[in-house]
């Protein structure tokens, strides 16, 4: 459902992008906004709407 996508060839900036079925579309540039990316990623699988319904459909 989510997708992070990280580039970081050697000797440039580093990019990533978090996208999610649910209409999540972020994307960072330089490498503390990268990681922060990465951490928010992580965070958004836990929060995802699309993610806890079918969570709460599984569990019923």
């Amino acid at each position: 459902m989510a997708w992070l996508h990280i580039s970081a060839p050697r000797g440039a900036t580093p990019t990533a992008t978090s996208t999610c079925r649910c209409g999540r579309d972020r994307s960072a540039i330089g490498h503390r906004k990268v990681l922060d990316l990465i951490a928010d990623h992580a965070a958004h699988r836990d929060e995802c709407p699309l993610r806890t319904t079918q969570e709460r459909r599984n569990a019923a």
